[in-house]
Formats: structure tokens, sequence, C-alpha cells
């Protein structure tokens, strides 16, 4: 609470959220002019920093799935923008929840840089059968994901119930389903670049949302091929103390 001479005013725990999302959003459109960090060095600073990011280099396992109007989507349609890709349930109690908010707020950080335009966050269902284009629709509004640079994918109704989880598993997460419909896993939050690899792993709901977007943001200032000279990005030694 804060305490003035004319009376009493009150910030809620959210409000302050959102003020330091602007802040860090305004920060980072002031300093767009000066010298990006490398890929190689943000990529060595997390694997410092934070004890939950795994550095990958591999290429993407593909995939072509179903949006909830049906519309065919597919890695490859996304290939030029950095692909923030995430898997869960909507039946899902627990973990799949805070997936989802925690990737809203990861979201709502980035949407207000000018990294919204270069940006596709990419939730894929491990339940088919019960997660239909209503129930797609409804858990992003739910969950707070903006739709303008979120889509939520599912396997055609012809395809293999466990076609989602076997894409799932290509990612090194394993979906086990059990008898009362819920599914054991993990959580992990994965990151591929313009060139469709894959390029890092956030694994459980413990890292620092600001250092996903420090590593996104390190993609989205590299050129698709390597170049000798990257070109001006968002962040400048010493500009962001985390």
């Amino acid at each position: 609470m804060i305490v003035f001479a004319s009376g009493r005013f009150t910030v809620s725990s959210s409000r302050i959220l959102h003020l330091a999302a602007l802040a860090f959003a305004t920060m980072i459109a002031l300093i767009a002019p000066a010298a990006t960090h490398s890929l190689e060095e943000v990529d060595q600073d997390l694997r410092d920093k934070e004890q939950y990011f795994q550095a990958v280099d591999s290429e993407a396992p593909g995939f072509s799935l179903r949006d909830a109007v049906g519309r065919a989507v597919s890695l490859s349609d996304l290939r030029g923008k950095v692909v923030v890709l995430n898997f869960v349930y909507t039946n899902c109690p627990d973990v799949c929840p805070l997936h989802a908010e925690r990737i809203a707020e990861i979201q709502k950080m980035v949407n207000q840089t000018p990294m919204k335009e270069m940006v596709e966050f990419v939730t894929i269902t491990t339940d088919p059968k019960r997660d239909n284009g209503p129930v797609l629709s409804d858990y992003g509004e739910a969950h707070g994901l903006d739709l303008v640079n979120w889509v939520f994918l599912t396997s055609a109704p012809a395809r293999p119930e466990d076609a989602t989880r076997k894409i799932a598993q290509a990612y090194g997460l394993k979906f086990t389903e059990g008898e009362d419909g819920m599914q054991m896993h993990g959580i992990v939050t994965h990151v591929i670049d313009q060139d469709g690899r894959l390029r890092a792993r956030f694994h459980g709901l413990k890292f620092e949302p600001v250092n996903l977007v420090v590593f996104i943001n390190a993609l989205t200032n590299r050129t698709q091929k390597p170049h000798p000279h990257p070109r001006p990005g968002f962040w400048d030694e010493g500009s962001l103390p985390w």
C-alpha cells in the first residue's frame, strides 16, 4: 500500500506487474539503436545464470496440424519467424493452465516491443480427441493469450489419437495417457529460430520469463544466415540488470 498526505492509494500486485511490463517494453524501445549482444553471448550468459535453460542446435521436428477454425498450419509456414512452442491439453487440471499463463505473460512482454511482428507463439494439444475448435478458442481466451501471434493446434479428425503426442515425443517430451484420460508429462517451452532449428528448451515453470525474452530477442536480432556484422538490436551491454 502507498500512503499519501491526502489519503491512501492502493496499488494491486497485478497493477504493479502491468506497470513493470510497460517499463520493460519502454526500455527495450528506447535502446533499440544500440548494438545487441550476440546470440553466442546470450547463450553463454543463460547457461551461467538460468538453471532451467538448455541450449540446443538441431533441426526442429516438423508438423502439419489444424487451428481452431480448421486451417492447416505447418512449422514450415512459420519460417522467417522465431517460434515459441509448448504442449498442453485442455483437460489438464494443474500444470497446463499454469504453463498457458506463463506463455501469455511472455507474449505480453514480447508484444509490447517491435518483436511482436517477428515471433509466433504455438501451442499444440496432446489430446486432439477432446480438444476441438471451440475448446481451443475458449482455452486461449481464458488464459489471456493474444490471437494476433498465437495459435492453438490440433490434429485432423482422421489422424490417430496419439498423433500430437508423437510430435511432443519428437521434441523430447513424453505425454503418457492414463485410464482416466489424464496425462503424465513434463513442462518444456521450446524456442525455434527463423531457419526452423530448435535452439533452446526452458524446462518447468520456474525460469525467469525475462530470460526467455532475452533469448528470443537475440534470435530476432540475427540474420537467418551467419553474418559477420550483426545489425543493431534492442540490447546493449549493461543496459538491463538481470
